[in-house]
């Protein structure tokens, strides 16, 4: 038995609620900032010590696991002490994970460490999402996940261009990533009476029944789990091997963040207005396949490659926000609050598998195994969604 989640006074019927999604928009992106500016900083330094791609890779895999257990837990924990408490609680747990990274020197230390981190940011981003979709009308969802995508992208494209100001010597850094957490708390007390009042319910529907709902949309999340987690984490590993500085593959990061920022709203509104959004996912994952398979012919220019990426993030993000307005627009009510936890939980999936493929591919094939590893999510996720077109999910 699971718990699922009566909502009240919140909703579409309720109309545009903007102080519940401007709050809980600015939360997660403050959040945002402090990952985009943490998980290249942890790679880096782990590289500093002399760690392997593997390593690195399985060590941020870690953060996948903790996704994958938490996402279960959101739902009753939510109902059981309220939206806003719980979310505070994790970003209190969040901070100073962070800051425990800085005084662990045993490596086997960092594992346990990021898990804890992950399964507060899990819980932060499902409560998040949910306050969001509760809180915007059914036309209007793919412009303000458009918007709450843009937000949260100008978040992680900051994190590496600060990360390039402060590098990765001594405790600033992850000082810093601990204030911008702690920060968060801040728009979500803000807020506080405008969050959904849940209730606890017993249902019989199994919290697996949803991760395959909607395949294509779960799916869709699932590669974008893998490609931004395994690429933010071993992209500086990628830059420094095939010649870049620290900076300059911090930069490109931010690129790809920017590239995020421009093309999340439109795609959003586009989506509002399409009957099938599985159309919208096989572009932006064949923009992702022809992106990964242009890198490594690109790697001597550092302009050529920043103009590449700058598109390829921009498109590929919209796995996550099409995908989920794909949910959106098959599920609703209770369901879709179960769904969208499931919806993180295969995020998870992918922040599993994706930094231990692609590390193992770059150990394997060398610098452009980085390329060959992400273009294999894309491509088999081309197959998924070319044998669904004929079902109604």
């Amino acid at each position: 038995m699971t718990a699922t989640l009566r909502v009240d006074g919140i909703g579409p019927e309720s109309g545009t609620r903007w102080l519940a999604i401007s709050a809980a928009i600015a939360s997660i992106s403050v959040v945002g900032i402090a990952i985009g500016l943490g998980v290249p900083l942890l790679s880096v330094i782990l590289e500093g010590r002399g760690h392997s791609a593997s390593m690195i890779g399985l060590n941020t895999a870690v953060a996948g696991i903790a996704s994958i257990a938490a996402a279960p837990l959101a739902t009753p924990l939510a109902a059981r002490f309220g939206v806003v408490p719980t979310m505070l609680t994790m970003i209190l747990v969040g901070g100073f994970s962070f800051v425990g990274f800085y005084f662990a020197d045993s490596f086997w230390l960092w594992f346990p460490l990021r898990a804890v981190l992950h399964c507060a940011l899990t819980l932060l981003f499902i409560l998040s999402e949910f306050w969001i979709s509760t809180s915007a009308p059914a036309h209007r969802r793919g412009l303000v996940l458009g918007i709450y995508a843009t937000v949260l992208s100008l978040g992680f494209a900051f994190g590496p261009w600060l990360f390039a100001q402060i590098g990765s010597e001594g405790f600033q850094p992850f000082g810093i990533a601990f204030t911008l957490v702690i920060l968060a708390a801040i728009p979500v007390l803000l807020a506080w009476r405008e969050s959904p009042n849940m209730h606890k319910e017993k249902s019989a529907n199994s919290f697996f029944r949803y991760v395959f709902l909607v395949p294509t949309a779960t799916a869709a999340v699932l590669v974008f789990g893998a490609v931004e987690t395994g690429g933010f984490a071993l992209f500086p590993v990628y830059g420094a091997r095939i010649g870049y500085s620290e900076a300059e593959a911090a930069l490109l990061l931010s690129i790809i963040g920017l590239g995020n920022v421009v093309l999340q709203i439109p795609l959003g509104m586009l989506s509002d207005r399409m009957g099938d959004r599985r159309h919208m996912l096989i572009a932006c994952a064949a923009i992702g396949l022809a992106g990964m398979l242009l890198l490594p012919m690109l790697a001597s220019s550092w302009t050529a490659s920043a103009a590449v990426l700058f598109i390829w993030g921009g498109v590929v993000a919209g796995l996550y926000t099409i995908g989920l307005a794909h949910l959106g627009s098959r599920l609703s009510g209770r369901d879709l609050a179960s769904a969208n936890a499931a919806f993180v939980f295969c995020y998870g999936i992918g922040m599993l598998v994706g930094p231990q493929i692609i590390g193992i591919g770059m150990d394997a094939l060398g610098p452009s195994g980085f390329a060959w590893s992400l273009a294999v999510f894309f491509g088999l996720y081309l197959v998924l969604v070319g044998s669904r077109m004929r079902t109604r999910t």
